[in-house]
């Protein structure tokens, strides 16, 4: 095909500051053709790399590796930011052509075998190069993702991963397509406003139907709804929770076909690679290393937390009864009853709160000044930047001594174009290499309130927020001189410590009196409000915790299966995985995501990782009892984590990092008693 490459802004640097993508001037019809450029730039790259008759050197080997793909990792940034903030049938058709694309680029070059023989030569000789450190680091995890990708398999296994990683890519963009449908396709609407009974006269008038009569929930992609905790009529919180549990199961956009293959097939290439199962194979380069070390996690924790959800359940159910209903408790309960029952205990009412979180001032005058406080951060609005929405805020961000920093941008609200959850990506990732500092975005699903009235959040939401801002500053203070070791480059169980850590400062007492303020009177949040909302974190724990390990466990199971196992049947294969690891034992308590819309595992890149948030938590709770045992929030304290941690990327053993850090292993004490649990 002749490619349309003249005046394609994808493909030239943007003139904008950062060299942040310029919407102004990106539409929909560059993409197909930038992204093929891209791919052929980076197979002419290799190409020269392999047939190069010069003997094999850091330079022209590693550092060209390293280089080869800078346009088309350029364009992929901006694209993979569109497909999952703000797609259309375009993008999506262009994802849908490219996705076996990339894996067959991916193949090319981990799976050839000349390339591979340079890379081995250089290793083995490592110790003679002279490299510097980081320089050191790049060869080795080029030489572990050479190994780890198949590049030791002979050539007709080769053929076999080139195949299975094809059809692995196809599904899981097949995966994220089909559950875009199914979220929006499973908006409940309600046309008799007694149904919708609890609801605030605001938030009825933000879910008035656009395409219709009545009003339109839409769903979130987690297994609980957000409105459950509000809704008083219980046939239309159980018809709310079913849509959400069956969005994907008996529904035009059923994904347990697809599901089932993409495990089967997963663990094919697991064995394939001498490997027993998926998850064995894709634990290699984290701190867990095994599935054992996994499983003995879960097992730590597994009674500990459903002998709480157990004690919330029977409190839930005499709240129930003593309310006046004659039901057993179901899923479709949990949440408006618990909320009593929190009220009763702890005097707290979701709605009281609110006020206090106005969406700007909880990030400017909370999770910036946080930063401020911690790092010495400081931010400017930017209102001459292109975004590709109209929500979309952006933020200049300096350092303490004025130097720039970065761009920041945040896209908080949910619309049908964005997928579910909430997540931290680059634009323009940092490197010295390349001289570039890091453009971030930070992706949201808030509900959009109607215009003129404020965007109010629940103390969750703002956890949420303070949690992906530490994404984001992990990306921000990264210091490196190669990208692909730069900033959130790290594995999974490590790379969600500094997001977890960072929502420490939401109730820091010096940073919650900045930010919550009444969004009407300006008036600062009550200190009986704020001893109530910490009286209540350990509330509901039980509950919090059993329904992570529910789903971490569904993800571990779906990736510890033979080569030769067949499912029969995903819904029967998801029940027997929770029967057998003891975690259906309180039948009012599902796991947080489905295998039929757990975008995690089968559609974005936490395959047989999930237990990484879990495995994190013990780590952002360590962290933070060392800085209760070191004077807190201080600048001292920020600048030492950011110096060792935050600044380090993927340069230092992770396990190394963390200790010389803490000066001591993590411990899972802190974690357990922050839980209620101890």
């Amino acid at each position: 095909n002749t490619m349309n490459i003249t005046n394609n802004p994808l493909l030239v640097e943007s003139t904008l500051p950062y060299g942040a993508p310029d919407f102004s001037k990106i539409d929909n019809s560059h993409f197909r053709d930038a992204l093929l450029k891209g791919i052929t730039q980076q197979h002419t790259a290799i190409e020269e790399i392999v047939y190069s008759t010069d003997t094999a050197t850091f330079e022209n080997t590693i550092l060209a590796l390293e280089k080869s793909g800078m346009v088309l990792d350029r364009v992929r940034n901006v694209f993979s930011a569109l497909t999952g903030a703000h797609t259309n049938d375009t993008l999506q058709a262009v994802q849908e052509e490219m996705a076996p694309k990339f894996s067959e680029l991916n193949d090319a070059i981990y799976l050839n075998d000349k390339l591979f023989q340079r890379v081995k030569s250089l290793h083995s000789a490592k110790e003679s190069l002279e490299l510097d450190a980081e320089s050191q680091k790049l060869l080795e995890d080029y030489f572990e993702d050479f190994e780890i990708a198949g590049a030791n398999l002979s050539p007709e296994d080769k053929e076999t991963l080139k195949s299975y990683n094809s059809r692995l890519a196809t599904l899981v963009n097949s995966f994220n397509k089909t559950l875009l449908e199914a979220n929006n396709a499973g908006a409940v609407v309600f046309t008799q406003k007694s149904d919708l009974a609890g609801l605030s006269e605001a938030e009825l008038k933000s879910l008035e139907n656009k395409d219709g009569e009545g009003w339109k929930v839409p769903l979130q992609n987690t297994t609980q709804q957000p409105l459950l905790q509000s809704l008083k009529k219980r046939e239309t919180r159980e018809k709310l929770f079913q849509a959400a549990w069956l969005r994907a199961d008996g529904t035009p956009q059923d994904t347990k076909t697809l599901i089932t293959e993409i495990a089967e097939l997963r663990a094919k290439k697991g064995a394939l690679l001498g490997f027993g199962n998926y998850a064995e194979w894709s634990l290699q380069n984290t701190m867990a290393k095994v599935p054992e070390n996994v499983n003995k996690m879960f097992a730590g924790l597994i009674p500990a937390a459903t002998t709480k959800a157990k004690q919330e359940a029977e409190e839930i159910q005499l709240m129930i009864k003593k309310k006046g209903g004659d039901f057993i408790l179901s899923p479709w309960d949990w949440n408006l009853y618990a909320d009593m029952v929190r009220m009763e205990k702890y005097d707290l009412d979701e709605n009281q709160i609110k006020p206090y979180f106005e969406l700007k001032t909880v990030l400017e005058k909370g999770v910036f000044y946080a930063a401020e406080k911690l790092y010495g951060i400081t931010f400017n609005v930017r209102t001459n930047i292109p975004t590709y929405h109209e929500d979309v805020l952006v933020y200049e961000l300096f350092e303490e001594n004025g130097d720039p920093l970065g761009l920041f941008y945040g896209d908080f609200f949910s619309r049908p174009s964005k997928r579910g959850g909430a997540w931290m990506g680059n634009f323009v990732d940092q490197s010295k290499l390349y001289n570039k500092k890091p453009v971030i975005y930070n992706v949201c699903n808030y509900p959009k309130p109607v215009a003129g009235e404020p965007a109010l959040l629940t103390y969750d939401e703002v956890e949420t927020m303070f949690h992906e801002f530490g994404h984001a500053l992990h990306g921000f203070f990264a210091d490196q001189q190669y990208p692909s070791l730069s900033g959130t480059s790290v594995a999974r169980d490590f790379v969600e410590f500094p997001s977890q850590f960072n929502e420490n400062w939401a109730l820091y007492p010096a940073i919650l009196k900045n930010y919550a303020l009444h969004y009407q009177t300006g008036e600062q949040i009550p200190q009986t409000l704020i001893d109530k909302i910490k009286k209540s974190g350990t509330f509901n724990q039980g509950y919090s915790l059993t329904e992570n390990l529910a789903a971490s466990n569904l993800d571990m199971q779906w990736h510890t299966i033979g080569s030769d196992f067949k499912i029969e049947d995903a819904n029967a294969f998801e029940k027997e995985a929770l029967r057998k690891t003891g975690l259906d034992v309180v039948p009012a308590v599902p796991p947080r995501y489905r295998s039929s819309y757990f975008a995690h595992i089968f559609g974005s890149g936490y395959a047989a990782g999930y237990y990484s948030y879990l495995w994190t938590e013990m780590l952002h709770h360590d962290a933070y009892n060392w800085f209760e045992a070191h004077g807190g929030l201080t600048r001292e304290n920020g600048q030492r984590l950011r110096d060792m941690i935050l600044s380090r990327g993927n340069t230092l053993p992770l396990e190394k990092m963390y200790k010389d850090w803490r000066g001591s292993d993590a411990q899972i004490e802190p974690m357990l008693k922050a839980r209620g649990l101890q």
